[in-house]
């Protein structure tokens, strides 16, 4: 059984076993190791999993890098302290402009604007206050030092859309792994949409095209954070050939591949706990949602094109 937290263990076994250093986000922005491995955790739903996830690792010597939405299903404060206490990084999951539109949504508010760009700027402008107040709120918990873009499959509006009206150094924020992580000779892995070759069913969490932010608009010189070169909001040629070269199915075959000597030196993970557990109906439960969830996703991908 894949996603089961005993083949977890079997994952950071086998990169221990071949040396890998293994950093927090912030850790790995302020100074790279030559042989590292992050290990990063987007947490949508079912904190307890995380916690499991943390204390696996805490045990194997690892750290890792955490991040809560502010949401009821994600946000949880005794959890939250009890990862950090462990030593972990805690990091905002960020929506805010998905949250933006939902609370007016239900609201009745209803806004008039000329064209989609005069909209675009009123959600920042709206998004960006609700941004600095949620990350207080976890900073009256934790400091807090990274972000990540928190995708909602079922909103046309990325959040990262603030971070072209906006910076968010002039929050405190040192990284945030879409902008500021060079993946020219470094291996992205995602369990987007419960497997590791997802990019089909995935919205947001994947590298985009050369001169395509994905966000409909052409280049970076307006934006106020310029995403490096290579990196998954900006991706060079050498970053779509290097990622081209690892195609994995299962954990498994990362596994393998590490056995075996085929992995790069420089690696980012990136696990939703929510979908990891060694409990049968809830791994079942798990399996058979995420599996009607990528029929939708991959319609709404082919639409979007």
């Amino acid at each position: 059984m894949d996603f089961t937290l005993q083949r977890y263990l079997q994952l950071l076994n086998s990169l221990k076993s071949i040396d890998y250093s293994f950093q927090t986000v912030s850790q790995f922005i302020r100074a790279s190791l030559p042989k590292s491995t992050i290990i990063r955790h987007d947490i949508d739903k079912l904190p307890p999993n995380s916690l499991q996830f943390a204390r696996i690792e805490t045990d194997n010597g690892i750290k890792g890098s955490y991040y809560f939405r502010i949401v009821p299903e994600s946000f949880n404060e005794k959890i939250i302290n009890k990862i950090a206490s462990l030593g972990h990084e805690i990091g905002y999951h960020y929506d805010d402009i998905t949250l933006t539109i939902q609370i007016q949504k239900t609201k009745g508010k209803r806004q008039k604007f000329g064209n989609k760009y005069d909209y675009e700027k009123y959600l920042a402008e709206v998004a960006i206050e609700m941004f600095s107040g949620n990350l207080a709120k976890l900073r009256n918990i934790v400091p807090i030092k990274t972000i990540s873009m928190h995708g909602s499959p079922m909103s046309r509006w990325d959040s990262r859309l603030l971070w072209k009206y906006y910076n968010y150094q002039d929050f405190g924020i040192t990284g945030e792994p879409y902008f500021d992580v060079n993946f020219n000779d470094m291996l992205y892995l995602t369990d987007t949409g419960r497997r590791w070759d997802g990019s089909n069913v995935s919205i947001r969490d994947k590298g985009f095209g050369i001169g395509d932010n994905g966000l409909g608009i052409e280049g970076y010189k307006e934006w106020k954070v310029k995403p490096v070169s290579g990196s998954l909001m900006n991706m060079s040629h050498e970053s779509i050939d290097f990622q081209n070269k690892y195609k994995f199915r299962s954990t498994s075959e990362i596994i393998r591949a590490a056995e075996r000597g085929e992995l790069p030196d420089k690696i980012m993970i990136t696990f939703h706990p929510q979908r990891w557990t060694d409990k049968p109906i809830p791994w079942l439960k798990e399996l058979t949602w995420q599996n009607v969830k990528n029929v939708g996703k991959y319609f709404i991908v082919k639409l979007r094109k």
